[in-house]
């Protein structure tokens, strides 16, 4: 058995490397135009290599031009700065909003005699939109405590 399977072995080896004649014939003259000795390994490399070759450009022509926004999923950096400046913007629009409704708001109090006059200020109505941070008890944990303790020391070791 082990004879037959290294029989075959190279039986398919000499068929892989035994040398071939690619010739190409001016059929009217039947005159050689062409004319290369390969072998079926040669044959094999050569197109694996080349596609390689041709995978790696094309998969670099989609990744570094402007082809990959055609490519479902992909958007162009323009597009993204745009949403970005727009969600900018209508952050801003509704703050502004807020602040107008509260005025308005305001001024409607001060018409119908809910509210003095001299208590409507502009100023007083931004303010009630400000959050007061000592409101919140913001203490150290032990872990941020001991983070610190570590910070100092590598700052001081480093200064030395």
């Amino acid at each position: 058995m082990t004879k037959l399977k290294r029989f075959r072995r190279k039986q398919f080896l000499d068929k892989i490397i035994t040398k071939r004649r690619l010739i190409i014939l001016n059929e009217e003259t039947f005159e050689e135009q062409f004319s290369l000795r390969l072998t079926i390994l040669n044959v094999f490399l050569l197109a694996t290599i080349g596609a390689i070759f041709l995978i790696s450009v094309t998969t670099y022509i989609i990744a570094f031009t402007t082809l990959r926004e055609y490519i479902p999923g992909y958007s162009s950096t323009e597009l993204k700065e745009k949403a970005l400046l727009l969600g900018l913007k209508s952050d801003s629009l509704e703050f502004q909003l807020k602040k107008n409704d509260a005025y308005i708001e305001s001024v409607k109090k001060v018409l119908t005699g809910d509210l003095e006059y001299a208590k409507v200020n502009k100023d007083s109505i931004l303010a009630s939109d400000y959050v007061d941070p000592s409101e919140y008890e913001m203490n150290a944990s032990q872990e941020e405590l001991q983070l610190r303790k570590q910070v100092e020391e590598a700052a001081k070791k480093d200064s030395k």
